[in-house]
């Protein structure tokens, strides 16, 4: 355990244990996965998913300091164990519906490139849900419609016993670049 504000920062599996009981234990945080691993999560009532490399931690929502004149999608900024690191709503980057900030609410870590640059990102998400194995051949191509995400933001559907979660590409969703502009577009 870590140091953050004065509270502790769970692990992945504090988090697991804690906040979402024996049945993410069960599917697959405890056992071996098969496949590429993945960290799913819920936004209102769409299942998502990032490859499980691309997250540094995940943290218990709170402690965020809101910053003056920066779009809706730009929560504030949290201490970090001394680091500063922007913290996004990604319902509202993604352009949909989230529920009310609940005690399953989180905050995922993650790291993001941008033009050579590497910066934590922290953003936030309705509840974790699990670690799931997704074989190569069970990830079908983003479709060109349907999804209420832009397409350029989605890596692809994993098929997850004849359930998608919708699998997203952290580098294009979180561009540093495209931040920036919305940051200073909110300014103006």
């Amino acid at each position: 355990m870590s140091e953050l504000n004065g509270t502790s920062a769970p692990s992945l599996n504090d988090v697991a244990e804690g906040l979402l009981g024996e049945e993410l234990i069960e599917g697959g945080i405890a056992n071996e996965v098969e496949g590429d691993k993945y960290l799913t999560f819920r936004i209102d009532e769409t299942s998502y998913g990032v490859e499980i490399t691309r997250i540094k931690e995940i943290i218990e929502y709170g402690g965020i300091t809101r910053i003056p004149m920066t779009p809706p999608s730009i929560r504030g900024v949290l201490n970090l164990r001394g680091n500063v690191v922007p913290i996004v709503d990604l319902a509202e980057r993604l352009e949909c519906s989230s529920g009310e900030v609940s005690r399953r609410t989180c905050v995922i870590i993650t790291e993001v490139e941008d033009e050579g640059d590497v910066m934590d990102i922290g953003f936030v998400v309705d509840a974790v849900e699990q670690v799931v194995g997704i074989h190569e051949d069970h990830i079908e191509a983003t479709p060109s419609f349907g999804t209420k995400v832009k397409s350029e933001y989605i890596s692809g559907m994993g098929n997850i016993n004849n359930k998608f979660v919708i699998l997203l590409d952290m580098d294009t969703v979180f561009s540093v670049t495209e931040l920036a502009t919305l940051v200073e577009d909110a300014m103006e």
